[in-house]
């Protein structure tokens, strides 16, 4: 084998859940990967920037369920390197805390395969800091130690220092222990620590899933009992967890502990999603619709031509998709900007706006508010010469109220389909109708009519119809709230702006509150 096919392994560190705390490296690590090897602490979205062709193996390991042993892993990252791949070993926390990456390094050594370790984010750091607790903390300790749970406390030999342990001062954390608490902090009292010491539990800790309980080391296994708390968790015992009341901010934000549910195509779901999740919501990405483009690309080849002749004297864009569809094929004629020398811009919303201003371009008109109807009213304030040339690159299912209107104010109007929205096929989808049933899902955002049909469709109208009071039936503007009425006799809530933030800013208004 040369050096130009020689595999390699790298270790690298997930971090604790939140994909945010990948590494630079680590994630592009993930981004150049042949061979993706991964465990059950993973956040699929880090899965995900794996290039599409890279072969995935799932080697999971939780308490009582076991998908390959560590010996079998350390074979297969030893047989896929010997398959001259870059492999990426991708492993919940750092590789080399409670991680066994050490074991699997030393394997590849020992077979003769290049290796690199990539440190993460260990959940013994992380986990505390999203519960609002500094591991360390001026004034109240200096040291933290780090200790596997999984030991049992009182077995004849240890390889843990109990006595030391329970006769300092420093923060202690202990990795996967919830199953070993009561026995934990018994033998923590009894060599010496305060009976009231804080402890915090913290379960999923930086997953949007987390969940922290607080006690003392005499009460916090009958909590953690009674509050049926499991595995994932680290345990924190240590004077710092009395800082958590102050420093809380993960668990605070107003939609955390919110589960919602965004339709919008997989391309342009993460806008959405990202303000959602920064406000605290576990987001399911449940794409509805996929953007595609004209079954015939001729007459938009033929606008643009037109375009470049000077036949317009004005363009509306009425979505981001038609501004991006409209560019692309301009890009294709060999032509660019310049080609729209003779024309004005309108464009319908923020979002669209700013997509045409990335082009080099500014919009010479942008209507109140962001639907057809305001359009019309702005170009009747404004005056439509007689015999005027308008071109409306739009998607296949665009309502006719505007060429129509403009026609009607004398104007001369090509309205050729840009793109298409057509039915995506949507992970979880056989799935979403029990948990709507269930309560398990807080809202539903809906981005156009298509979202909504397409919805219906795929989870049934009568599971539309049937969504409790409960859910939150949350619609970006006026035509997607015509169209919701259709399926459901509910209440719907609109947007008061027909943009995304004005969309985040509802599931805010009509979510975040205290529970």
């Amino acid at each position: 084998m040369n050096d130009a096919k020689r595999g390699i392994v790298f270790l690298v560190g997930a971090g604790p859940g939140d994909p945010g705390l990948i590494t630079v490296r680590g994630a592009e690590c993930l981004r150049r990967a042949e061979a993706l090897v991964y465990d059950y602490l993973a956040n699929p979205r880090l899965v995900d920037l794996a290039p599409p062709d890279c072969e995935r193996i799932y080697v999971g390991k939780k308490a009582g369920a076991h998908t390959l042993k560590q010996e079998e892993i350390n074979a297969l990252l030893v047989a896929k390197c010997r398959e001259g791949k870059r492999v990426v070993r991708l492993k919940g926390g750092d590789p080399f805390v409670f991680g066994r990456g050490g074991e699997e390094a030393l394997a590849l050594r020992e077979a003769g395969c290049a290796f690199e370790v990539v440190p993460g984010v260990t959940a013994g750091v992380a986990a505390p800091a999203y519960a609002g607790i500094p591991v360390t903390h001026r004034g109240l300790t200096s040291t933290v130690t780090f200790v596997t749970g999984h030991e049992e406390p009182g077995k004849a030999e240890s390889d843990i220092d109990w006595e030391t342990l329970a006769r300092g001062s420093g923060t202690l954390v202990f990795y996967m222990g919830v199953s070993n608490l009561r026995g934990i902090a018994a033998r923590l009292i009894e060599l010496g620590r305060r009976a009231e010491t804080p402890v915090a539990l913290i379960q999923w800790g930086t997953w949007l899933a987390q969940r922290t309980l607080t006690g003392t080391l005499v009460d916090i296994a009958e909590k953690a009992e009674a509050a049926a708390f499991k595995p994932p968790a680290v345990t924190v015992v240590g004077e710092v967890v009395s800082l958590r009341e102050q420093l809380s901010w993960f668990e605070t934000r107003p939609l955390f502990g919110r589960r919602i549910v965004v339709t919008r195509s997989r391309a342009q779901a993460g806008e959405l999603s990202r303000r959602l999740e920064a406000l605290g919501a576990e987001v399911i990405e449940f794409p509805v619709i996929r953007i595609a483009p004209p079954e015939d690309p001729a007459p938009l080849e033929g606008a643009v031509d037109r375009t470049a002749q000077g036949h317009y004297q004005w363009i509306v864009f009425t979505s981001v998709n038609g501004v991006d569809a409209f560019f692309e094929t301009l890009r294709g004629r060999g032509l660019d900007a310049r080609a729209l020398h003779g024309a004005r811009i309108c464009a319908i919303g923020p979002a669209t706006c700013a997509r045409v201003g990335e082009r080099g371009l500014c919009v010479d008109l942008m209507p109140s508010e962001y639907v057809a109807e305001s359009v019309a009213e702005s170009f009747a304030r404004l005056g439509v010469p007689k015999g005027a040339r308008f071109l409306l690159p739009r998607a296949d299912i665009a309502r006719s109220f505007l060429p129509k209107s403009l026609e009607g104010m004398g104007a001369i109007v090509d309205e050729v389909v840009a793109y298409r929205t057509v039915l995506d096929a949507p992970a979880g989808a056989e799935d979403l109708p029990e948990m709507l049933r269930d309560g398990a899902i807080d809202a539903v955002t809906f981005t156009s009519s298509s979202t909504v049909r397409n919805f219906a469709k795929i989870v049934g109208e009568d599971c539309l119809r049937g969504i409790g009071e409960k859910v939150l039936l949350a619609s970006i503007g006026p035509e997607t709230t015509k169209t919701l009425r259709e399926f459901t006799s509910q209440a719907i809530r609109q947007a008061a702006q027909y943009t995304m933030d004005g969309l985040a800013e509802l599931v805010v208004r009509e979510l975040g509150k205290p529970r």
